[in-house]
């Protein structure tokens, strides 16, 4: 799952949103250990990592990356997490009652505040991430294709993924039809377990 997701199946806490999007920038129990987080946001972290296992071995994940495997190989599972927040911010109502908009807000504003324990990466693209309104572009053509042009020059080895749009485009009904029946269980497998993470 990509950002947007993330943040949604975080608890409504600052701790937990904080912490499951963190999970994208730290990496590893050793990690974990020696870092300035509280509890509260390990535990989003290790959400995020619980989200994460589910995600790569559902089946209907796996289906939605072999629609594109043949174009994007093994950069197939980065683009399908992004292309399910873009499902997820068109769907957004079936899962959250608050507005799009407003979530992404809050989100903001939390990451300024706790700008002193941001990872130096996220640090610096947070500036970017609030003027270009990261989340909410997710809904748009336009903003998956600009994200996916930002993935495509973060990647070190040769890859596609700036044209990554056109892909998603050819295989919109059936990847969205994906999101649709995959997502629920995925709410379902974080609010029945979140206790253990």
């Amino acid at each position: 799952m990509n950002y947007l997701a993330h943040l949604l199946l975080a608890e409504n806490t600052p701790e937990s949103r904080l912490g499951n999007l963190l999970g994208d920038f730290i990496k590893g129990q050793n990690e974990i250990k020696n870092s300035p987080y509280n509890e509260a946001i390990i535990k989003g972290i290790r959400t995020h990592y619980k989200v994460d296992y589910f995600t790569d071995r559902h089946e209907k994940f796996k289906q939605s990356k072999q629609r594109i495997y043949q174009s994007q190989g093994r950069f197939s599972s980065v683009l399908i997490d992004v292309f399910y927040d873009h499902f997820l911010a068109n769907h957004w109502k079936l899962f959250s009652s608050e507005k799009l908009e407003a979530f992404a807000d809050q989100i903001y504003v939390t990451l300024q505040k706790s700008h002193d324990l941001l990872p130096e990466k996220l640090r610096l693209v947070l500036p970017r991430i609030i003027l270009e309104n990261w989340l909410v572009s997710y809904r748009t053509l336009e903003g998956i294709e600009i994200t996916c042009q930002r993935l495509g020059k973060r990647i070190k080895r040769t890859n596609n993924c700036a044209v990554a749009r056109y892909d998603l485009q050819a295989n919109y009904q059936e990847l969205e039809a994906d999101f649709l029946d995959f997502f629920p269980q995925l709410v379902k497998y974080v609010d029945t377990n979140r206790h253990t993470f």
